[in-house]
Order: C-alpha cells, then sequence, then structure tokens
C-alpha cells in the first residue's frame, strides 16, 4: 500500500483510487478457517517485511493490534522497545505493564503529569496547525509523548496499529452500521483526511517513521474478504482478528481485552478536558483554538 511517495504523502485522489482498486478485486469469503488462515499469514508477513534491521519501537497501548505486532516481532528481531505512555491510574499503563512482564516484551513506560500532558498537548496543537481538532491532538498528544520517551534510545522508527480498526470494524459506528463491509471500505477511503494528514504531519515534524502493518495491501484484501459477522460476534469488535491473536498465543485476556481510542485510554482527553475547563473554556475544541491563535505556546 504506498502512502508515501518521494517523501511526501500522497494525494487524496490517488489514495481513493487505491482503495476503489482494492475493493473491486475482493469478494466475500464465508470459510472462517480459511479466512483465519489467509489473515493470520498476511499480517506475520507484513509485520515481517517492515521489520527495520537495527533498533526501533513499537507505539504500545496493550491493546490487541499493539501486542499482536510486538508478538509477533519477537519471531523476527530482539532489537526494539514498546513505548507506553499514560496519566495516573490510565488503562494503558496498567495493560501495557501487565501485558509486557508476561510476554517479555522490553518495555519503556512514563506517568506523565498535568504539567507534561499540558506542554506536549500545545506541540501537538502547534505541529498539526489547521490540522488541530479534538481528535487529532488528542492522538498525535500520545504518539508525540511515545516519541519523546523514546529520544534517550535514539529510536525515531515505530510501528503502529493504524487501520487495524477499520479493516477489522473496530469502532462503535461499526456495530451501528446496517451493512458492517460496507462501513469498513467507507473508513477505509476516509482514512486520508482523518488519520493519514495528521501521521505524515507529526512524523515528519519530529523526524520520524511510522510502520503500519495493518494498511499493507495483501492484508487490507484479506481481511476485507471476511463478512461481517466475523468482524463483530456477540458484540465483541474486531473478533476475527482476536481469534487469530489466540492462534498465535496471546492469552485471552490479551486478546479479547476492550481497547479504547489512544486519547481515551492514555488519559489525554481528560486532560485535555480539564485543561479547557481550567482555562475557562466550555468545549475541548474551543480550548484547542485559543491554543493555536497564541503563538506564544508555540514550541513551549
Amino acid at each position: 500500500m504506498q502512502i508515501i511517495i518521494n517523501n511526501s504523502l500522497i494525494t487524496e485522489q490517488d489514495w481513493n483510487k487505491q482503495i476503489s482498486k482494492f475493493r473491486k478485486e475482493t469478494k466475500i469469503i464465508n470459510n472462517y478457517a480459511l479466512l483465519k488462515k489467509d489473515i493470520k499469514y498476511s499480517l506475520i508477513q507484513a509485520i515481517k517485511k517492515r521489520t527495520p534491521k537495527q533498533g526501533f519501537g513499537v507505539f504500545f497501548s496493550g491493546g490487541v493490534d499493539s501486542t499482536l505486532i510486538a508478538f509477533i516481532l519477537k519471531r523476527f528481531s530482539d532489537d526494539f522497545f514498546c513505548y507506553t505512555i499514560g496519566f495516573e491510574n490510565s488503562q494503558d499503563l496498567f495493560w501495557a505493564k501487565k501485558i509486557a512482564k508476561e510476554c517479555s516484551f522490553r518495555l519503556k513506560h512514563k506517568t506523565l503529569t498535568l504539567e507534561q500532558g499540558d506542554q506536549i498537548l500545545k506541540q501537538s496543537v502547534s505541529i498539526l496547525g489547521e490540522n488541530a481538532n479534538v481528535v487529532n491532538v488528542g492522538v498525535a498528544s500520545v504518539e508525540l509523548a511515545c516519541i519523546q520517551l523514546a529520544e534517550s534510545d535514539n529510536i525515531n522508527t515505530f510501528f503502529s496499529g493504524l487501520g487495524s480498526e477499520e479493516i477489522f470494524a473496530g469502532y462503535q459506528r461499526h456495530e451501528l452500521s446496517k451493512d458492517i463491509n460496507k462501513e469498513c471500505w467507507t473508513g477505509l477511503q476516509k482514512m486520508w483526511q482523518r488519520d493519514l494528514i495528521r501521521e505524515y504531519i507529526l512524523s515528519k515534524a519530529t523526524n520520524t517513521a511510522f510502520l503500519t502493518p495493518f494498511l499493507d495491501k495483501t492484508l487490507i484484501q484479506d481481511a476485507m474478504k471476511a463478512p461481517s459477522k466475523y468482524k463483530i460476534k456477540n458484540h465483541i469488535k474486531k473478533y476475527i482478528l482476536r481469534e487469530i491473536a489466540l492462534e498465535i498465543g496471546l492469552k485471552k485476556e490479551f486478546a479479547f481485552r476492550p481497547k479504547k481510542a489512544a486519547q481515551y485510554g492514555s488519559g489525554f482527553d481528560k486532560i485535555l478536558l480539564k485543561l479547557t475547563k481550567k482555562h475557562g473554556f466550555k468545549y475541548k475544541k474551543d480550548y484547542i483554538k485559543y491554543l493555536g491563535n497564541n503563538k506564544q505556546y508555540h514550541n513551549n
């Protein structure tokens, strides 16, 4: 899947062309065993071919996506760290520590203070510029904090689970949709505006590279061959991926851990709300706009 061409993000039009092409080429398969076999193989290969020869990191939340990535990576390299950040009592910190200990991952983690969170939020708003909105700032802040945590290890390449929610139906809007797979395809197309711009701007500003195995062409097509009934079952989202995680070797409590988005699991969204109220604003979007309009905060 081509995302970066000549050091630049591909255009939205070209992204949509690729997704449309994949959609035309992809046919639904109702053989569950075959689907699991193909998706498992594609996922392992997508990670293997992206594994750097030298030290790198994993954005690690303790959710099934990042845990699977780290678990599979151990087959190909031992030269990586998992990076987790959060605020006091955050779910991501709790699960990251628990899983890292159980799976023998090398984990670097940090519990942020309100003041540190405030600084990172300001930096994220400054970096994102006109693309700074509540979701983008929340996600970018988590990634930026991990990038800063990795600086002492001279790590500037990171695996990300971006794309998993779309191809395996991980959002509430998928469960509420009348046609889950149709919503998956729509979400994939919207990723350029919703996710790819943010990731490109952040990686460029921090001189880092993000590796996204869930956006591998073959994995996308294999995942999208799975009918809706295998993606959400008994209200469990990403069901087929979680079963594959079990087959690969993850404990059930890790494979089936309900996961919140990065900004929620880390606690960044709560911190943003707290700072919004502290500065006299009613809505988080208004505080973000305020930060964007106050250049005194930029690069602080």
